[in-house]
């Protein structure tokens, strides 16, 4: 079976260097895909991005929570579900057409009693999500990990080329999901994880980088390519639509 990598770019519209970042990986055809978060400061500028490069699929970065925690209730499943339907409302407005996927920042969809509303509210709206599904997910492009305390501590040797390089090399067969967060610094980006966006854009601008992925018979694509690659199957539940 061949492999298929959508390399997703999350946190577009967040600054104005991130979404430079996004748009330079995307234009040398490594980040085919990425996320809006939909109330960032600089969301209707990438709305206006995407409508040039008609190319790059783009979903839905949910987001309900910021660098001092959560902005709303994440127990009050009936208000999340409210922001989720807001939120996915002001993507399709911004866009003009519906998200590719939805995910969800700091990964607030896996949580254990919010898990149940975004799988229903993705199978409605025939979304794929993240981590669940048919699409497999790799969270190992990050330059950042935390202790048992919850300390914070840098790992730019996690988002270089010999470790993305050994993530291709081990890529399974099927779709596969890598989360990245390419950018340039810029004075608006207000961030814990910022020098590591410069980063990851280098690493994935790294002719070695398109060297390898051709060598192991990598197939970038993005979400929207999904239903032909799936044959007709939902990409959360698997059944035939």
């Amino acid at each position: 079976m061949a492999k298929y990598l959508i390399i997703n770019a999350d946190d577009f519209g967040y600054a104005l260097g991130v979404n430079q970042g996004i748009i330079a990986a995307y234009e040398q055809g490594i980040v085919l895909s990425t996320s809006l978060k939909v109330d960032a400061p600089l969301a209707t500028e990438a709305a206006v991005l995407t409508r040039r490069h008609h190319n790059l699929g783009v979903g839905l970065h949910f987001t309900a929570t910021n660098t001092q925690g959560p902005v709303i209730d994440l127990f009050d499943v009936a208000a999340v579900e409210r922001e989720l339907v807001r939120q996915y409302q002001r993507c399709c407005d911004l866009l003009g057409k519906p998200p590719t996927h939805l995910d969800s920042h700091h990964h607030v969809h896996l949580r254990r009693e919010l898990q149940p509303v975004f799988l229903a509210w993705a199978t409605e709206q025939r979304l794929p999500l993240r981590g669940l599904g048919l699409v497999q997910y790799n969270s190992g492009f990050y330059g950042q990990w935390y202790d048992e305390e919850w300390q914070l501590h840098p790992a730019p040797e996690l988002i270089g080329v010999d470790n993305l390089t050994r993530i291709l090399q081990t890529l399974p067969e099927g779709i596969t999901e890598l989360a990245c967060h390419p950018g340039h610094l810029s004075a608006d980006l207000h961030s814990s994880y910022a020098t590591e966006r410069e980063i990851e854009l280098a690493t994935l601008l790294n002719p070695r980088v398109r060297t390898v992925i051709h060598d192991l018979e990598i197939t970038l694509t993005n979400f929207a390519a999904l239903p032909k690659l799936l044959g007709g199957q939902d990409a959360v539940t698997g059944s035939l639509t």
